[in-house]
């Protein structure tokens, strides 16, 4: 699996980016990234008054490709250089998770991003997130957070608690089992984007990011289209139970290829600003 973590795919794919002035620290690229880029809902948090522009088509970057062209765009020097918030990317959590694992990829450290639910951001609440997995040289895998800094949030960026983000597999059992409040995992900023039709989304997307077609947090297919939760089969929810019990690749990329779950070639997404769209998924980084 280690091999497959190290490979780029269409999404992560820097394209010809040159690596080799970039840190291979792992902690020290999850630094860069943090700097590369301003979250579209803390603008008021770090006072910068983000453009309506960026905020409605930043986050549409469906590829790494296509981030970095954008920060090239704002300031054409080397990604170690020190950006102003004008020159920075406007993005997401999903943005900061892909860019930071396409970078440790691209300098030999295994990753992959992961969907689920940190509970570091609003006391009490799971917010729907994606984070960074990363595999250190004794072969234990650790949870990363570029969005997060220690200026803003008491969680450390590098080793992220596992009780402090829950991947989409943990948060689906726990609600599935009584031992959670689905109503309490979703969207804070958003209250219709709340409970158990939300965790088996996000359970169904992490699945598709770990066998390489890494999501935008807003996309949808097969189960994963937000679809209420008595509209469900039995056999519907015994195979998003597998999913989320799934710990090795093996057993991850078997159940991927069920047509509820694998991602077809074109998919809706329904973008904050944009509404509802037929998107065509590329096979290859786009140029």
């Amino acid at each position: 699996m280690d091999d497959f973590c190290l490979r780029q795919t269409p999404y992560s794919d820097p394209g010809e980016l040159d690596v080799s002035d970039l840190p291979a620290d792992p902690r020290e690229l999850t630094l860069l990234v943090r700097h590369l880029m301003v979250h579209r809902l803390e603008g008021d948090r770090v006072g910068y008054e983000i453009p309506e522009e960026r905020l409605h088509h930043d986050a549409e970057s469906r590829y790494v490709t296509g981030i970095l062209r954008i920060l090239r765009a704002r300031k054409d020097a080397p990604l170690t250089r020190r950006r102003s918030y004008d020159e920075q990317f406007v993005g997401t959590c999903r943005d900061y998770s892909l860019l930071l694992c396409s970078l440790l990829r691209a300098t030999g450290t295994p990753s992959r991003i992961r969907g689920g639910y940190a509970t570091y951001f609003v006391e009490g609440f799971h917010d729907d997130h994606w984070v960074t997995e990363y595999r250190l040289p004794d072969g234990t895998w650790r949870l990363a957070d570029a969005q997060v800094s220690a200026d803003f949030y008491q969680v450390p960026p590098m080793d992220v608690p596992r009780d402090g983000f829950l991947v989409a597999g943990q948060a689906w059992r726990a609600c599935r089992a009584g031992a959670a409040d689905p109503e309490t995992f979703g969207v804070w900023a958003d209250p219709g984007l709340r409970g158990l039709p939300l965790v088996l989304n996000s359970v169904v997307l992490d699945l598709a990011a770990r066998n390489g077609t890494e999501p935008l947090p807003w996309d949808g297919w097969g189960l994963s289209g937000l679809r209420k939760h008595d509209s469900l089969t039995e056999d519907d929810l015994a195979l998003v139970d597998a999913v989320a019990a799934a710990r090795t690749h093996e057993e991850a990329r078997r159940l991927y290829a069920d047509p509820r779950l694998v991602v077809p070639r074109e998919i809706l997404s329904l973008a904050p600003f944009h509404g509802l769209r037929a998107v065509t998924l590329a096979s290859s980084p786009p140029v």
